[in-house]
Protein backbone atom coordinates (compact mmCIF):
# COMPACT_ATOMS: atom_id res chain seq x y z
CA UNK A 1 0.00 0.00 0.00
CA UNK A 2 1.32 3.44 -0.96
CA UNK A 3 1.96 5.98 1.81
CA UNK A 4 -1.12 8.18 2.41
CA UNK A 5 0.41 11.37 0.98
CA UNK A 6 2.56 9.79 -1.71
CA UNK A 7 3.57 12.42 -4.25
CA UNK A 8 1.37 15.17 -2.79
CA UNK A 9 2.85 18.63 -2.50
CA UNK A 10 2.37 19.77 1.10
CA UNK A 11 2.95 23.35 2.25
CA UNK A 12 3.75 23.66 5.96
CA UNK A 13 3.76 27.16 7.44
CA UNK A 14 5.54 27.66 10.74
CA UNK A 15 7.54 24.61 9.73
CA UNK A 16 10.43 25.32 12.09
CA UNK A 17 8.28 26.19 15.13
CA UNK A 18 7.59 24.00 18.14
CA UNK A 19 5.09 21.73 16.37
CA UNK A 20 6.61 22.01 12.90
CA UNK A 21 9.47 19.47 13.00
CA UNK A 22 7.15 16.66 14.11
CA UNK A 23 4.65 17.55 11.38
CA UNK A 24 7.36 17.78 8.74
CA UNK A 25 8.73 14.38 9.77
CA UNK A 26 5.27 12.76 9.59
CA UNK A 27 4.62 14.29 6.17
CA UNK A 28 7.98 13.09 4.85
CA UNK A 29 7.31 9.58 6.19
CA UNK A 30 3.92 9.70 4.44
CA UNK A 31 5.47 10.28 1.04
CA UNK A 32 4.80 14.01 0.76
CA UNK A 33 6.86 16.46 -1.28
CA UNK A 34 7.42 19.32 1.13
CA UNK A 35 7.31 23.08 0.73
CA UNK A 36 8.40 24.60 4.03
CA UNK A 37 7.75 28.18 5.16
CA UNK A 38 8.97 30.02 8.23
CA UNK A 39 10.42 33.35 9.31
CA UNK A 40 14.04 32.13 9.62
CA UNK A 41 15.93 30.63 6.69
CA UNK A 42 18.57 29.06 8.96
CA UNK A 43 15.98 26.91 10.73
CA UNK A 44 14.46 25.92 7.41
CA UNK A 45 17.90 24.90 6.18
CA UNK A 46 18.28 22.59 9.17
CA UNK A 47 14.92 20.95 8.45
CA UNK A 48 15.77 20.55 4.79
CA UNK A 49 19.08 18.92 5.68
CA UNK A 50 17.27 16.48 7.97
CA UNK A 51 14.68 15.39 5.43
CA UNK A 52 16.72 15.50 2.25
CA UNK A 53 14.91 14.99 -1.02
CA UNK A 54 11.47 15.09 0.66
CA UNK A 55 11.91 18.87 0.88
CA UNK A 56 11.39 20.51 -2.50
CA UNK A 57 11.63 24.15 -1.47
CA UNK A 58 11.90 26.47 1.51
CA UNK A 59 10.44 29.96 1.76
CA UNK A 60 10.59 32.98 4.05
CA UNK A 61 7.34 34.93 3.57
CA UNK A 62 5.64 37.61 5.67
CA UNK A 63 2.19 36.08 6.13
CA UNK A 64 0.92 39.38 7.56
CA UNK A 65 1.37 40.97 4.13
CA UNK A 66 -1.55 39.98 1.86
CA UNK A 67 0.30 41.00 -1.30
CA UNK A 68 3.33 38.92 -0.31
CA UNK A 69 1.12 35.88 0.36
CA UNK A 70 -0.68 36.32 -2.96
CA UNK A 71 2.64 36.55 -4.81
CA UNK A 72 3.86 33.48 -2.94
CA UNK A 73 0.74 31.52 -3.93
CA UNK A 74 1.33 32.48 -7.56
CA UNK A 75 4.94 31.33 -7.26
CA UNK A 76 3.85 27.98 -5.85
CA UNK A 77 1.26 27.57 -8.60
CA UNK A 78 3.86 28.30 -11.27
CA UNK A 79 6.12 25.63 -9.78
CA UNK A 80 3.42 22.95 -9.98
CA UNK A 81 0.86 23.94 -7.38
CA UNK A 82 0.14 22.58 -3.95
CA UNK A 83 -2.22 19.85 -2.77
CA UNK A 84 -2.19 20.46 0.97
CA UNK A 85 -1.75 23.51 3.20
CA UNK A 86 -1.06 22.99 6.90
CA UNK A 87 -1.03 26.31 8.74
CA UNK A 88 0.92 25.87 11.98
CA UNK A 89 1.80 29.48 12.76
CA UNK A 90 0.74 30.18 16.34
CA UNK A 91 1.47 32.01 19.55
CA UNK A 92 -0.06 32.89 22.90
CA UNK A 93 -0.52 35.91 25.10
CA UNK A 94 -2.78 36.00 28.12
CA UNK A 95 -2.99 35.27 31.80
CA UNK A 96 -4.60 38.53 32.94
CA UNK A 97 -8.32 39.09 33.50
CA UNK A 98 -10.26 40.64 30.63
CA UNK A 99 -10.41 44.09 32.22
CA UNK A 100 -6.63 44.13 32.82
CA UNK A 101 -5.30 42.45 29.68
CA UNK A 102 -3.41 44.84 27.37
CA UNK A 103 -5.29 45.76 24.21
CA UNK A 104 -2.00 45.27 22.38
CA UNK A 105 -2.39 41.52 23.01
CA UNK A 106 -5.63 41.55 21.00
CA UNK A 107 -3.93 43.26 18.08
CA UNK A 108 -0.88 40.98 18.16
CA UNK A 109 -2.94 37.78 18.34
CA UNK A 110 -5.34 39.00 15.65
CA UNK A 111 -2.41 39.46 13.32
CA UNK A 112 -0.65 36.22 14.13
CA UNK A 113 -3.65 33.89 14.30
CA UNK A 114 -6.39 35.52 12.21
CA UNK A 115 -4.81 37.59 9.47
CA UNK A 116 -2.29 34.92 8.52
CA UNK A 117 -5.10 32.37 8.23
CA UNK A 118 -7.26 34.72 6.17
CA UNK A 119 -4.41 35.56 3.81
CA UNK A 120 -3.53 31.91 3.21
CA UNK A 121 -7.16 30.83 2.80
CA UNK A 122 -7.85 33.59 0.27
CA UNK A 123 -4.66 33.03 -1.69
CA UNK A 124 -4.80 29.23 -1.90
CA UNK A 125 -8.56 28.53 -2.03
CA UNK A 126 -8.87 28.31 -5.81
CA UNK A 127 -5.64 26.39 -6.14
CA UNK A 128 -6.81 23.75 -3.64
CA UNK A 129 -10.24 23.51 -5.27
CA UNK A 130 -8.55 22.62 -8.55
CA UNK A 131 -6.61 19.68 -7.07
CA UNK A 132 -7.93 16.15 -6.78
CA UNK A 133 -7.05 16.04 -3.09
CA UNK A 134 -6.94 19.69 -2.01
CA UNK A 135 -6.65 20.01 1.76
CA UNK A 136 -6.39 22.93 4.21
CA UNK A 137 -5.98 22.47 7.97
CA UNK A 138 -5.10 24.53 11.02
CA UNK A 139 -4.41 23.78 14.66
CA UNK A 140 -6.80 25.38 17.12
CA UNK A 141 -7.37 25.34 20.87
CA UNK A 142 -10.32 24.29 22.98
CA UNK A 143 -10.39 27.85 24.38
CA UNK A 144 -11.96 28.94 21.08
CA UNK A 145 -15.15 27.19 22.18
CA UNK A 146 -14.70 27.76 25.91
CA UNK A 147 -13.08 31.16 26.55
CA UNK A 148 -12.02 32.20 30.03
CA UNK A 149 -11.51 35.64 31.54
CA UNK A 150 -7.72 35.26 31.44
CA UNK A 151 -7.62 34.00 27.84
CA UNK A 152 -10.16 36.24 26.12
CA UNK A 153 -7.89 37.62 23.38
CA UNK A 154 -6.42 34.24 22.55
CA UNK A 155 -9.84 32.57 22.53
CA UNK A 156 -11.30 35.27 20.29
CA UNK A 157 -8.43 35.03 17.80
CA UNK A 158 -8.61 31.24 17.66
CA UNK A 159 -12.40 31.40 17.19
CA UNK A 160 -11.97 33.85 14.31
CA UNK A 161 -9.35 31.60 12.69
CA UNK A 162 -11.74 28.67 13.03
CA UNK A 163 -14.54 30.70 11.44
CA UNK A 164 -12.27 31.46 8.50
CA UNK A 165 -11.52 27.79 7.95
CA UNK A 166 -15.19 26.81 8.27
CA UNK A 167 -16.06 29.48 5.70
CA UNK A 168 -13.37 28.05 3.42
CA UNK A 169 -14.87 24.59 3.92
CA UNK A 170 -18.28 25.91 2.93
CA UNK A 171 -16.76 27.26 -0.27
CA UNK A 172 -15.30 23.83 -0.95
CA UNK A 173 -18.72 22.16 -1.04
CA UNK A 174 -19.29 20.37 -4.33
CA UNK A 175 -15.54 19.90 -4.88
CA UNK A 176 -13.03 17.30 -3.71
CA UNK A 177 -11.22 19.85 -1.50
CA UNK A 178 -11.63 19.96 2.28
CA UNK A 179 -10.79 22.33 5.13
CA UNK A 180 -10.66 21.13 8.72
CA UNK A 181 -9.54 22.12 12.21
CA UNK A 182 -7.53 20.04 14.68
CA UNK A 183 -8.39 21.13 18.23
CA UNK A 184 -6.07 20.51 21.18
CA UNK A 185 -5.91 21.71 24.80
CA UNK A 186 -2.11 22.20 24.72
CA UNK A 187 0.84 20.79 22.80
CA UNK A 188 3.99 19.07 24.03
CA UNK A 189 6.85 18.69 21.59
CA UNK A 190 9.76 16.25 21.82
CA UNK A 191 12.02 19.17 22.74
CA UNK A 192 9.73 20.12 25.63
CA UNK A 193 9.69 16.56 26.95
CA UNK A 194 13.45 16.38 26.69
CA UNK A 195 13.92 19.66 28.55
CA UNK A 196 11.60 18.64 31.41
CA UNK A 197 11.64 14.84 31.56
CA UNK A 198 10.12 14.67 35.06
CA UNK A 199 7.12 16.90 34.32
CA UNK A 200 3.66 15.38 34.01
CA UNK A 201 2.63 16.08 30.42
CA UNK A 202 -0.58 14.07 30.67
CA UNK A 203 -2.90 16.99 29.84
CA UNK A 204 -0.89 17.87 26.72
CA UNK A 205 -1.26 16.36 23.26
CA UNK A 206 2.03 15.06 21.81
CA UNK A 207 3.14 16.86 18.66
CA UNK A 208 3.55 13.47 16.99
CA UNK A 209 -0.16 12.68 17.52
CA UNK A 210 -1.17 16.01 16.02
CA UNK A 211 1.10 15.31 13.05
CA UNK A 212 -0.50 11.91 12.49
CA UNK A 213 -3.95 13.55 12.62
CA UNK A 214 -2.97 16.10 9.99
CA UNK A 215 -1.76 13.29 7.74
CA UNK A 216 -5.06 11.48 8.17
CA UNK A 217 -7.34 14.47 7.48
CA UNK A 218 -5.28 15.15 4.35
CA UNK A 219 -5.43 11.60 3.06
CA UNK A 220 -7.88 10.07 0.61
CA UNK A 221 -9.47 8.21 3.53
CA UNK A 222 -10.76 11.55 4.89
CA UNK A 223 -12.05 12.81 1.57
CA UNK A 224 -15.59 13.26 2.91
CA UNK A 225 -14.44 15.09 6.05
CA UNK A 226 -14.97 18.79 5.43
CA UNK A 227 -15.63 21.64 7.84
CA UNK A 228 -14.97 19.48 10.89
CA UNK A 229 -13.33 20.08 14.24
CA UNK A 230 -11.19 17.04 15.04
CA UNK A 231 -10.98 17.14 18.84
CA UNK A 232 -7.89 15.58 20.42
CA UNK A 233 -9.10 15.70 23.99
CA UNK A 234 -11.62 13.97 26.25
CA UNK A 235 -14.97 15.48 27.19
CA UNK A 236 -16.58 18.77 26.23
CA UNK A 237 -14.69 22.07 26.00
CA UNK A 238 -16.78 23.67 28.76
Amino acid sequence: MAPPLQGRRVLVTGAAGGLGPSVVAAAADSGARLLLLDVAQERLDDLAATHGTAVESTYVVDLLDPDAVEAFADQVLASGGVDVVWHLVGGWRGGKPLQQAPLADWEWLHGLLVRTTVHLARSFADQLKSREHGRFAIISALQAQAPTSTNAAYAAAKAAAEATVLALADGFKGTTATANIVVVPAIVSPAMRESEPDRDWGAFVPAEQIADTLVYVSSAAAGKMNGQRVRLYNGSPS
